[in-house]
């Protein structure tokens, strides 16, 4: 015991002492949940449309009205050329394009039906899906409007329209920053234990000082619980830093409990110091932790479900994130902070990350060699 706490004592001097790390640890998490929780957002708040009304009668200026009043448009421009409204948005000054066609008002009153085109640039296909799926439901308020003041029946006239009540559970106000900020969690507690724990060892080895370790009494468990558990500490602080900034600038609501969330993210971390530890008796320099690391780091990453529900992937692709365990950590702590979850509703990914782990330090305590 006395030798596994003097290998801890070692490695706190060391991270204290390295000025570059420092930084990392504190100063990285602030501006990453700053900037990442703003910046990484699916919502579409501001959509440039432009106007090619080439009817001008009342009630087309009254559905481009329509869009004006909504918060989420802008108009861009207007003209009466189609071409000179494809060019805006083949250079990016415009999202959509709104084209009312000569006649619009004439053939709604005389035959109860009109057309108007919507041209959305589909260069990305989730914003054109939200600015169509945005755009289709002004248009029909705005049918339903003028239904109402073009009907020659009274009584239709004063019906009290049906009134829809929507109400969301977990987000109620569909804020994109609740959804987000637990990821961006995710992705800094999973980055510091990770980076920090390859690149240290590793750098160990740069340095020499890894051979003067191997001949020294302390055994191969002793050299490993000193050199993952500070890291494993170091990871429970970024945690709890970021979600004391989440709640306190982001007011994210942290409805399930806490101590279940830090018991998991325990879990969790078995699975990526494992993983860093691995990493490091695969490597033999800094810039080759980096490449690896980089590499695992994108893919869980990109497949974990931080943007897009894994739902949506092909079965293949979630069949492969049984080994990701991103993918387990990204579910859970969404599940415990906004939906309040118990330890029986995650208790699937416990034990799945909890056998994982187990493997993972198995496989990395065996790959890494010490000569006595």
């Amino acid at each position: 015991m006395k030798k596994i706490l003097y290998i801890l004592q070692k490695e706190f001097i060391q991270v204290f002492r390295n000025k570059t790390m420092l930084p990392m640890i504190f100063g990285v998490p602030i501006i990453q949940l700053v900037v990442l929780v703003h910046a990484a957002t699916l919502e579409m708040k501001s959509i440039d449309m432009y106007v090619v009304d080439k009817d001008l009668s009342t009630l087309s200026t009254k559905l481009v009205n329509k869009f004006e009043g909504s918060p989420f448009y802008k108009i861009s421009g207007r003209s009466f050329s189609i071409d000179e409204a494809n060019k805006e948005i083949e250079n990016n000054c415009a999202d959509v394009i709104l084209h009312i066609p000569n006649g619009f008002e004439k053939n709604l009153i005389r035959n109860n039906s009109s057309e108007i085109q919507l041209l959305i640039d589909g260069i990305n296909g989730t914003a054109a899906s939200l600015i169509n799926a945005y755009s289709t439901s002004v248009i029909l308020d705005y049918n339903k409007n003028i239904l109402v003041e073009l009907t020659q029946m009274p009584k239709l006239a004063d019906m009290e329209p049906i009134s829809i009540q929507t109400s969301y559970w977990y987000n109620p106000e569909l804020n994109y920053k609740t959804y987000m900020l637990p990821g961006i969690l995710v992705i800094l507690v999973t980055i510091i234990s990770l980076f920090m724990t390859a690149m240290n060892i590793v750098r160990e080895k740069e340095m020499g000082t890894i051979e003067q370790i191997n001949v020294t009494p302390i055994r191969k468990h002793e050299f490993i619980i000193g050199k993952l558990f500070p890291f494993l500490i170091i990871a429970l602080f970024e945690l709890a830093f970021g979600l004391t900034i989440g709640k306190v600038f982001f007011h994210i609501p942290i409805v399930g409990s806490v101590s279940l969330l830090f018991g998991f993210t325990l879990v969790y971390l078995l699975v990526v110091l494992s993983l860093g530890l691995l990493i490091s008796t695969l490597a033999s320099t800094q810039q080759q932790v980096m490449f690896i690391a980089f590499f695992f780091m994108l893919v869980f990453i990109l497949m974990s479900g931080i943007f897009t529900p894994t739902e949506t992937m092909p079965m293949w692709a979630q069949n492969v994130n049984i080994i990701n365990p991103f993918y387990y950590y990204m579910r859970v702590i969404r599940m415990i902070l906004l939906k309040g979850s118990g330890f029986w509703d995650i208790s699937r990914e416990f034990f799945s990350l909890l056998i994982y782990g187990t493997i993972m330090l198995s496989l990395a305590t065996w790959r890494y060699r010490k000569v006595a």
